[in-house]
């Protein structure tokens, strides 16, 4: 297969190519350069923004093409206008935030989609981003048809990941001998390994599978606190787990999923996010590694980064041993 990624150098691009190398494929990389430029010697790369330089794609034909990097519909109109009749298959990995109302449980691909009156944004922001996801995936089915492969992942996670948010756990997990947790023991929790991500979206484009599909796991429902005693049973059995209640983090001014990742506090009501149905993709061949796996080969990769590598989110060690003790002190 001939295969064409736009982007294809950070996080789930990057798993794609190593997919696709591995199985036998011939990837061409469209990218702009500015990240992962020494990766893949060897692959063909032409460098290039979508919004300008789509015609450097001109007089070219592929089998398929992953977008990884499509967030307003201006620019999916420009690919896919460039690419209709020199593609087989378009695969649009979307997000589960284009559907909408996340109150909502079980939401699957038969539900409402996300709208946005933000149609000529510049900047990605939590109001617009699934809208305009919503949007890229209307402009990429107008011109490809029963040729379009949508995917809608929930959060990814595992190696390469470059946001810190599942990251931030089994870190905390590794480095200290004890850390505070949200004691909401029954909050849903979905996330997929990048890993398992790119495997299944190049197997669909293998069978030339087209259609719309939801992408998370894991196939049996996980529960928060479920995920933060495998955390401790992998990495750490002997750490101590200062479980604290809602109303005093709130109360604290601590921020559900930015300053605790993957925490979603009662009050905000978005259980929805997590709860996704997986028929389809299990039926259509999604599969998943162990939580274990993710974990472990998460604390490898970040123990490979540079010694003075910033985290992008989540507590400070100083804020959270502060809450610690403002806890036991109550």
């Amino acid at each position: 297969m001939k295969l064409l990624l736009l982007g294809g150098t950070i996080f789930l691009g990057r798993h794609c190519v190593e997919v696709a190398l591995r199985r036998g494929h011939e990837v061409t990389l469209f990218f702009r350069g500015k990240h992962g430029a020494d990766l893949f010697p060897g692959v063909e790369r032409i460098i290039g923004d979508r919004a300008e330089d789509m015609d450097k794609l001109s007089e070219r034909s592929w089998d398929a093409v992953i977008d990884c990097c499509g967030y307003f519909p201006r620019d999916l109109v420009k690919s896919t206008e460039q690419l209709r009749d020199s593609v087989g298959r378009y695969c649009f990995i979307s997000s589960i935030s284009a559907y909408a109302e996340e109150s909502v449980l079980y939401r699957n691909e038969e539900s409402p989609l996300a709208t946005t009156d933000d149609v000529d944004a510049t900047q990605i922001t939590g109001e617009n981003y699934g809208g305009l996801k919503a949007m890229c995936e209307d402009v990429v089915r107008a011109a490809f048809g029963d040729r379009a492969l949508v995917i809608r992942p929930g959060l990814i996670v595992g190696p390469n990941d470059i946001s810190d948010r599942f990251t931030y756990w089994p870190v905390r997990f590794d480095r200290y001998e004890r850390i505070l947790c949200p004691n909401r023991m029954d909050q849903p929790l979905q996330v997929i390994d990048v890993r398992d991500l790119a495997e299944w979206t190049v197997d669909l484009l293998e069978r030339n599978v087209g259609g719309d599909f939801s992408a998370t796991g894991p196939a049996e429902p996980l529960r928060w606190g479920e995920f933060i005693e495998e955390c401790k049973r992998v990495i750490k059995p002997n750490i101590d787990i200062i479980w604290m209640d809602e109303e005093f983090l709130l109360k604290n001014e601590v921020g559900p999923w930015s300053d605790l990742p993957l925490w979603l506090s009662k009050e905000s009501n978005a259980d929805g996010m997590d709860t996704i149905d997986l028929t389809k993709p299990l039926e259509h061949g999604l599969k998943f590694r162990s939580m274990e796996t993710t974990l472990k080969d998460t604390i490898a990769y970040y123990n490979s980064l540079p010694t003075d590598y910033k985290p992008r989110g989540g507590l400070t060690r100083e804020r959270e041993e502060e809450l610690i003790e403002l806890w036991l002190d109550k």
